[in-house]
């Protein structure tokens, strides 16, 4: 058979592969990462049939029951999740140093190994740590128990013995850029060891039925750290954040094949362990005894979840040629389109003036749900006259200084509602809202100017 050898260039931090030589790779923007590799392939490929392991039967009478998800004991990621873990999914956790990671699959062992029985032990394997340094962060957020097995090594056929030996009911794996196969060339971390580690404990985790959580790091921008196929090999995409701040941390679903994909779970990181927050909205609200000027609520949406969130601005006079704009929290693109448009449409002069915005407790807002929320503290800064602590506004507004509607008028208002708001400034045409709360639609910004001084 006559052999053709070709020769590709692979890029080493993310794998994307050309015909030539680049000095930049489109995908990454790396320099100097495309190495070449010559491939030897048959000229024509001729593939043999082979029994299949199981017949292919109607769907209707595929057994469902073995596909369950099984609650992990941590509620706020089993909202995440959909319900828990499915046997045999792999999820990807992902998120910078020092977040509470480690913690949180601590947490998940422990609950996992205290309920045992069908469930069976927890593997936690650490590639990173020592298990002496892992059993003294168990010690400190008291997650030990007999069912939990932890094991120090960065070999993959290694942690495949494990797994033989322990037969768990679900591993834990920190992280998988330490990981290796000895039947791969490259160092760990690297895009063909990454890839081969991912793809073995897929295999073995869709061949046993076994759940499988993997810890990954991500880059200075925040992705996932290494190639992309990594995200399209496992079955649910977490993004663990928070700010170093702030105790507050959240789990963000970006990708999910059982469930909803824009889910988040709320926990609070204290000295001893993580703590799921099922009801975060106190976390984002500053609580004084007397109105201040400058703050308005608003209500945002996480998935499918409510917030309750607080937006401050301060309004100051300058002496310099150029007045400052800082925004912390916020879009500062879509805070400075709300100043121009309050200018114009509202006739707050701001030209000659420092301003500040912010949200409270780290919350990071970016929907444009807020935009009245913004307009409303900056009128309130400028004029020094403080909003009443009942109202909360919900509302986009456009170059036109219209207040355009947004999704989940009801929801929003529901949870307003049930933390004893009284009031609520929204958009025209919101469609069907809750009782116990007083609704006044506004069309445009002048109109909510007016109608928050009459709330007072």
């Amino acid at each position: 058979m006559v052999k053709k050898s070709t020769v590709s260039y692979r890029c080493g931090e993310c794998g994307y592969e050309a015909a030539k030589w680049l000095g930049r790779c489109p995908e990454c923007q790396a320099w100097g990462t495309l190495e070449e590799r010559s491939d030897t392939k048959p000229a024509v490929a001729r593939l043999g049939l082979s029994l299949p392991n199981t017949p292919a039967r109607p769907i209707a009478e595929v057994d469902i029951e073995a596909a369950r998800a099984r609650e992990t004991g941590v509620s706020e990621l089993d909202r995440v999740l959909g319900g828990g873990l499915v046997p045999g999914a792999v999820v990807l956790l992902a998120g910078e140093p020092g977040v509470g990671k480690s913690t949180l699959l601590l947490e998940v062992a422990y609950q996992w190994a205290v309920r045992g029985g069908d469930f069976g032990p927890s593997l936690y394997v650490t590639g990173e740590e020592s298990a002496g340094q892992v059993r003294l962060r168990a010690e400190r957020t008291g997650n030990i128990n007999a069912g939990m097995y932890l094991a120090a090594e960065s070999d993959l056929s290694a942690v495949l013995g494990h797994v033989d030996a322990v037969k768990p009911g679900v591993l834990i794996v920190d992280s998988v850029q330490t990981m290796a196969s000895p039947q791969v060339d490259g160092a760990p971390g690297g895009v063909t060891q990454v890839r081969a580690v991912t793809a073995g404990l897929v295999a073995v985790a869709k061949e046993r039925g076994l759940p499988v959580i993997l810890v990954g790091h991500v880059t200075k921008d925040g992705s996932v750290a290494g190639p992309r196929i990594l995200e399209h090999l496992v079955d649910v995409v977490l993004q663990f954040e928070g700010d170093k701040h702030s105790t507050l941390r959240l789990v963000r679903g970006v990708k999910n094949r059982f469930g909803a994909a824009d889910e988040i779970g709320c926990f609070e990181l204290r000295e001893d362990g993580i703590v799921g927050v099922a009801d975060p909205s106190g976390l984002f609200m500053n609580r004084t005894s007397e109105p201040v000027s400058g703050t308005a609520i608003t209500v945002t949406v996480e998935g499918k979840r409510p917030l309750l969130g607080e937006v401050q601005a301060l309004v100051s006079s300058t002496s310099m040629p150029q007045p400052r704009r800082a925004v912390s929290g916020l879009d500062a693109s879509r805070v400075s389109m709300v100043l121009a448009v309050l200018e114009k449409r509202g006739g707050v002069k701001m030209g000659d003036k420092d301003v500040y915005t912010a949200t409270v407790g780290g919350m990071k807002i970016t929907e444009p749900a807020i935009d009245l929320a913004v307009v409303l503290a900056l009128t309130s800064s400028v004029q020094d006259v403080p909003i009443s602590p009942r109202l909360v506004v919900v509302g986009e507004v456009g170059l036109a200084g219209e207040v355009r509607r947004v999704p989940n008028v009801g929801r929003r208002l529901a949870e307003a509602a049930r933390l004893g708001f009284t009031h609520a400034l929204v958009p025209p045409d919101s469609g069907k809202l809750p009782d116990g709360i007083r609704v006044l639609e506004v069309g445009d910004v002048a109109s909510a100017l007016n109608a928050a001084n009459h709330a007072r």
